[in-house]
C-alpha cells in the first residue's frame, strides 16, 4: 500500500523506544532540509514496520521481510529520492535475511533502519533472532547484525544507536541521510530500541553501551580495526554503538549511478512511442 496522506495516531506503547526513532527521523530530515514528498519511508512488519503511518510522507507498506527490495525498487525507479526502509530486528533478521547480507553488495544509495527490540513484540513477547539465551526459552546465541555488516567489504555507512540517547541518534541520522543523498551508497543504522511491555532494556542497556569513539584505536575508516575493537567491547560484557564504518573517500558508489549513469530512472523517463522508436527497431534487428 502506498501512501502521501496525514499521519494517524501512532499504535507504539507509551514509553516504546520506536518513539524515539520517529521522533529522531523527523528531526534529521527537518535538519535537512529534505522536502516531505522528497521522503520515502519503507515499513517492514510488526510494530515498527507501521512507522510510516506516522510522519506526513509517501510511505510504503512493504511485504514481511522484502521491505529492503521495495525500497531498492523505489530509490532505482526514481533516484532523486531519499528513500529510509525502517524494520525490526525480526523482520530483518530471520525471514529477511537473505535481503540483509545483499543489500551492502548491492550498495543502493538507501537508509536501512532496523529498530532492535530483541523480541518480537507484536506477537506478543516471542524470541527473535537477537534474543539473549535464557529470553523466553531461547537457546540460541544473538545474532549480531554489526559485526555481520563490518564483514562484508563494501563501501557502506553502518552505525549503532540507541534510543535513550536521541541527541546522538539524531546526529547519526543525519550523517547517514546525507551519505545517501550524496550518492554514495547503502546505509545501516541499528537502533536499540526497548520494548516497555515485552522486553524493557532500558535500563540494562543504559548501563552498557558504550560509544567506541571514545576509545583509544577508533577509526572507523579501518574495517578490521572496528571489527576487532567491536568484538573486544562486546566480550568485555558492553554493547558497542556509534559510527563503526564510514568509508575512507566520498566516491559515488550508489547502486542507481551504475546502473543509470546517463538516464532518469523509469519515473521519469520519457515513454512514448516516438522518443524511443530507434532504440526499439536497433532493439528489434538485434532479434532478426
Amino acid at each position: 500500500m502506498v501512501q502521501s496522506a496525514k499521519a494517524v495516531p501512532s499504535i507504539w506503547c507509551p514509553g516504546c523506544g520506536d518513539f524515539g526513532v520517529l521522533a529522531a527521523v523527523k528531526k534529521a530530515a527537518a535538519n535537512l532540509k529534505i522536502p516531505n514528498h522528497d521522503l520515502v519511508l519503507v515499513g517492514g512488519i510488526g510494530c515498527s514496520g507501521s512507522i510510516h503511518n506516522f510522519v506526513e510522507v509517501n510511505g510504503l507498506h512493504a511485504l514481511h521481510g522484502r521491505l529492503l527490495a521495495q525500497a531498492v525498487g523505489v530509490k532505482l525507479a526514481n533516484p532523486t529520492l531519499t528513500v529510509v526502509a525502517a524494520g525490526g530486528d525480526g523482520d530483518g533478521y530471520a525471514i529477511g535475511m537473505g535481503h540483509f547480507m545483499h543489500a551492502f553488495k548491492k550498495n543502493a544509495s538507501i537508509l536501512y533502519l532496523v529498530m532492535n527490540n530483541e523480541t518480537y513484540g507484536l506477537t506478543k513477547g516471542q524470541p527473535s533472532p537477537t534474543s539473549p539465551v535464557g529470553f523466553e526459552g531461547n537457546i540460541e546465541p544473538p545474532f549480531d547484525a554489526i559485526l555481520t555488516a563490518l564483514s562484508i567489504p563494501a563501501s557502506n555507512f553502518v552505525a549503532r544507536t540507541f534510543s535513550g540517547d536521541p541527541k546522538t541518534m539524531i546526529q547519526v541520522l543525519e550523517e547517514g541521510l546525507k551519505f545517501n543523498r550524496d550518492n554514495r551508497g547503502f546505509a545501516f543504522i541499528e537502533d536499540l530500541s526497548p520494548c516497555v511491555t515485552y522486553n524493557d532494556t532500558y535500563k540494562l542497556w543504559r548501563e552498557k553501551v558504550l560509544d567506541l569513539s571514545s576509545l583509544s584505536g577508533y577509526d572507523p575508516t579501518d574495517r578490521k580495526a572496528m571489527f576487532r575493537l567491536c568484538l573486544e567491547t562486546m566480550e568485555s560484557g558492553r554493547i558497542p554503538i556509534g559510527v563503526m564504518h564510514r568509508p575512507k573517500d566520498a566516491a559515488k558508489e550508489g547502486l542507481e549511478l551504475k546502473l543509470l549513469p546517463d538516464r532518469v530512472g523509469p519515473m521519469a523517463a520519457d515513454i512514448n512511442l516516438d522518443a524511443n522508436r530507434p532504440e526499439y527497431e536497433k532493439l528489434l534487428a538485434a532479434l532478426a
